[in-house]
């Protein structure tokens, strides 16, 4: 009995050894990170790149746009199925342009150099062009429209240049402001959006963000109005020659 203990405390004691000195390792770099025979403890670590390498990296798997003119015709095409208009004394609300977009930039400029927009003169007319040809609504006229209610972006009444607003949508007069917009291209979507509402009884192809759309179609139901002289009285009161002073522009705009 004691033989047979003593023989079961020695392998023991040799397991316990074996365990002590022997330890299992699966990676070979962690034994000599501690081998004290080696004369560095350190190993070479990769280099991390800075946040603005990071940044940089990132960038360059975007491919850049090609730099578009803004206000190259070429550039645009009719998405709705409307009449062309072809002559200058045409007076319909819905249509094609007739004034090119630098006739648009010349014009405006030519009446204030300094227009107080959050965008460019030639920005402001190329979302005219991009909104108007997408609802069949003429972006010229529409635009000349936009310089009449706010003097030509010199505003100045009870619309101010922060609400994006260029057609005095929800304003009465004395000191109602109206609606805001968060960006310029949605002032002019709205603006085109309400003289589709007027106009046509089909929905705007993008979502109403004109606040005031349902009212007039409510309003008018089948009915529609056909010429901007038919807005007299109705967009603006009294509005007697509304419609004949956006059209008088119009033409002006054409011998830029």
């Amino acid at each position: 009995m004691i033989l047979l203990k003593a023989k079961k405390f020695i392998a023991a004691a040799m397991l316990g050894v074996f365990t002590i000195y022997c330890p299992v390792t699966a990676d070979a770099s962690i034994k000599r990170l501690h081998d004290p025979k080696v004369e560095t403890k350190t190993v070479e670590r990769k280099t991390l790149p800075t946040l603005r390498e990071r940044v940089t990296e990132t960038m360059s798997k975007f491919k850049p746009l090609d730099d578009v003119e803004l206000y190259d015709d070429d550039d645009f095409t009719q998405t709705v199925d409307v009449p062309q208009t072809l002559s200058t004394y045409d007076t319909s609300i819905i249509g094609t342009p007739i004034a090119t977009q630098q006739q648009c930039v010349k014009y405006l400029l030519r009446n204030n150099p300094r227009p107080n927009l959050k965008v460019s003169a030639e920005e402001i007319v190329a979302y005219y062009y991009e909104e108007g040809r997408r609802e069949g609504i003429r972006p010229d006229v529409a635009f000349c429209q936009a310089l009449k209610e706010t003097g030509f972006f010199r505003y100045g009444g009870d619309v101010v240049p922060e609400q994006n607003n260029y057609c005095g949508l929800g304003t009465t007069g004395g000191g109602v402001r109206g609606e805001y917009f968060s960006t310029p291209q949605l002032g002019v979507r709205a603006h085109i959006q309400h003289l589709l509402a007027y106009s046509s009884t089909r929905r705007p192809t993008m979502p109403v963000v004109d606040p005031r759309y349902g009212i007039v179609r409510q309003a008018y139901g089948s009915r529609t109005l056909g010429t901007w002289q038919d807005l007299n009285g109705r967009w603006a009161v009294p509005g007697r020659y509304y419609g004949q002073e956006i059209l008088s522009m119009f033409r002006d705009v054409l011998i830029q």
